[in-house]
């Protein structure tokens, strides 16, 4: 505790200078929490959006190369639904279209999907209803929009009772909105517009009537166990090619595994930057060091007249380690506090969720501390190496 006063001590005769070696810890600190949080925040925002898209953990589909004639049906649907391990399995067709309202037009990517709330298909209902299976039985013809194509032909949200024009493979049809949805790619949209069309989901049934498609073009799949799905995306190949009598139709996509991938992608973007970031880190510790540095020339004479009066090597290391021990704490501490508070103000600005990493913060606080700690210790041995008499020689 002695040791730590006479620390605070030593610290505020230079206060200026204390000030900037702390102000440049806090800067290298808050970098890398700044850019910890943003990785953090990105990766969870694009995992919800892939989630929002609607995909399953596994998706099967015709290998459109082989050039068969082979199409998924309600026999293959029946069939998938049949096996113990799949939880929930959806036809899905899917065509780009173009759709008027109002005398407006716009690309949108049309859905093909079941009726229920408990599909795989994400879809948060904001106003109106979600399909029901008369619509699927009766083949009705009406519609879900997402959010961001109300607001692009109306302004507004809720746009339920509405007619839609769907113009595909030439042909015209209209549809009743009945639902308002929250779904998938509304970030995406916002930032590729351009590349990702809004989304519009029929009825398959109605889809396949009205179009006249036949067949699905995948059918996406719940597994019960999410950690087996290599093994039995095999498994399910091999038993649907035995049941059609053919080889090499069929082909599996593992949806999870490609999110997985793009969270890696992520995670190392965000540690190269965390470590560009650190290096502000490792200039301050050479800060660090300078100040201690210059702290033992200007105590030479008081270091002697400790030495003399029987203080040890260890005590002066320790005298010094501590200083240098609190110099990086506090410019950590204010370091979180404006990284942090950096990263607040802009969730607020931009909407987004504010997302505390507790561990990143954590283990940035100990790597500054060890920085300040190492670069701290050749001063502390220089210090601790002084020869009394001739400390005592020095003028103080």
């Amino acid at each position: 505790m002695d040791l730590l006063k006479c620390a605070f001590q030593n610290l505020d005769r230079k206060k200026s200078r204390t000030f900037l070696t702390i102000l440049s810890i806090s800067i290298g600190v808050a970098s890398v929490i700044l850019i910890s949080s943003i990785g953090a925040i990105g990766t969870q925002t694009v995992n919800q959006e892939i989630n929002s898209l609607g995909i399953g953990a596994l998706t099967v589909s015709i290998d459109g190369l082989t050039g068969s004639d082979v199409q998924l049906n309600e026999e293959h649907l029946d069939f998938l639904q049949s096996r113990p391990q799949i939880v929930e399995a959806v036809p899905i067709l899917t065509e780009k279209a173009k759709i008027e309202m109002r005398g407006l037009s716009a690309d949108g990517m049309i859905w093909g999907v079941d009726a229920g709330e408990k599909q795989i298909f994400h879809l948060d209902i904001q106003y109106g209803r979600l399909f029901r299976k008369e619509d699927i039985r009766s083949c009705k013809k009406v519609c879900l929009v997402d959010e961001t194509m109300a607001q692009a032909f109306y302004h507004r949200e809720n746009i339920t009772g509405k007619e839609m024009d769907i113009i595909l493979d030439g042909r015209r049809e209209s549809f009743e909105i009945v639902g308002v949805v929250s779904s998938g790619g509304n970030l995406l949209q916002s930032f590729m517009g351009e590349y990702v069309p809004s989304f519009v989901y029929l009825p398959y049934s109605s889809m396949q009537q009205v179009f006249g498609k036949s067949g699905f073009d995948q059918i996406a799949l719940q597994l019960d166990n999410e950690e087996e799905v290599e093994a039995f995306s095999e498994q399910i190949i091999t038993q649907l090619e035995e049941r059609e009598g053919k080889s090499g139709i069929f082909q599996t996509q593992n949806i999870a595994m490609q999110k997985e991938k793009l969270n890696n992608i992520m995670q190392i973007v965000s540690q190269i930057l965390a470590v560009i970031a650190g290096i502000s880190m490792v200039v301050a510790g050479l800060g660090i060091m300078s100040v201690m540095l210059a702290a033992v020339s200007e105590r030479t004479r008081e270091i002697g007249i400790k030495k003399s009066i029987g203080a040890t090597k260890g005590m002066i290391v320790r005298e010094f380690l501590i200083e240098a021990f609190v110099l990086s704490l506090l410019g950590s501490i204010l370091g979180t506090a404006v990284g942090l508070g950096v990263f607040w103000i802009g969730c607020q600005v931009i909407h987004m969720d504010f997302l505390l990493e507790s561990g990143s913060i954590c283990s940035t606080i100990v790597f500054a501390v060890i920085i300040g700690i190492v670069f701290g210790s050749y001063p502390s041995l220089k210090a601790a190496n002084l020869k009394p008499v001739e400390a005592l020689r020095q003028d103080g």
